[in-house]
């Protein structure tokens, strides 16, 4: 399976924006794509709804750059914003941590693939199963949306050691988003993570919602060198 599994230092950090620049990007260079986040939750919540602004809930904003139906983006939908698993139980169901999986295999073998997790790696998809677990499964490299500014060395330290003794491969930490003129503390921040977190550190451009834009701005990453040779579907 050909694909990239975007996760994150917490929740609100960008990786919807980041994933949708991604697939827009790949889809500008001629890429059968397929988009997964195993689960929305929020929908309903109106301080979620009105901090989203313009843009569209998060597996919308996949669909929309995928050219996907949003229900196959994400099949599992909840309203009130609140972690998977509860989700799950305030609506009186579970969440199979098997057809999780199995669905995002099922996206995988129809192109490249651009699984969003939920929150961060350690998020509980259900009682006994993290998006962490997911990644893992899915063998998929993974990028880690950051804030640029303040806290944000702490968390992405953080989040880079719990990848890593859990053996996923991280293929970049990508800041987001990133003003045209940074601070002194967000060039600090870019420089210190890359020093300490031995992993390459890139920067996605503050971007509206629109596919050119989105397009534009995910393609000045190195997607490519993160997926691998393109593969025919």
């Amino acid at each position: 399976m050909r694909g990239l599994f975007v996760t994150a230092t917490d929740t609100g950090v960008g990786k919807s924006v980041l994933s949708a620049a991604l697939l827009a990007a790949m889809v500008a260079d001629g890429e059968t794509v397929r988009a997964y986040k195993p689960v929305v939750t929020g929908l309903d919540d109106p301080a979620e709804i009105e901090a989203r602004g313009p843009w569209p809930a998060d597996h919308e904003l996949l669909a929309t750059t995928a050219g996907m139906d949003p229900a196959a983006v994400s099949p599992l939908r909840f309203g009130p914003a609140v972690s998977p698993h509860l989700a799950a139980r305030l609506a009186g169901r579970s969440i199979d941590p098997a057809q999780l999986l199995a669905r995002a295999r099922a996206r995988g073998a129809e192109g490249t693939l651009v699984v969003e997790g939920v929150g961060g790696l350690l998020t509980p998809l259900a009682d006994d199963y993290s998006v962490r677990e997911l990644a893992r499964a899915l063998e998929l490299p993974v990028l880690i949306a950051a804030r640029p500014g303040l806290g944000t060395i702490n968390h992405t330290l953080l989040t880079l050691e719990a990848a890593r003794e859990a053996g996923l491969h991280v293929g970049a930490v990508v800041l987001t988003p990133w003003a045209a003129e940074p601070s002194v503390l967000e060039r600090s921040n870019h420089a210190t993570i890359a020093a300490l977190g031995g992993a390459p550190v890139h920067t996605l451009a503050t971007v509206s919602p629109t596919v050119a834009s989105l397009a534009s701005a995910g393609g000045a990453l190195p997607w490519q060198d993160w997926v691998g040779p393109r593969l025919s579907y």
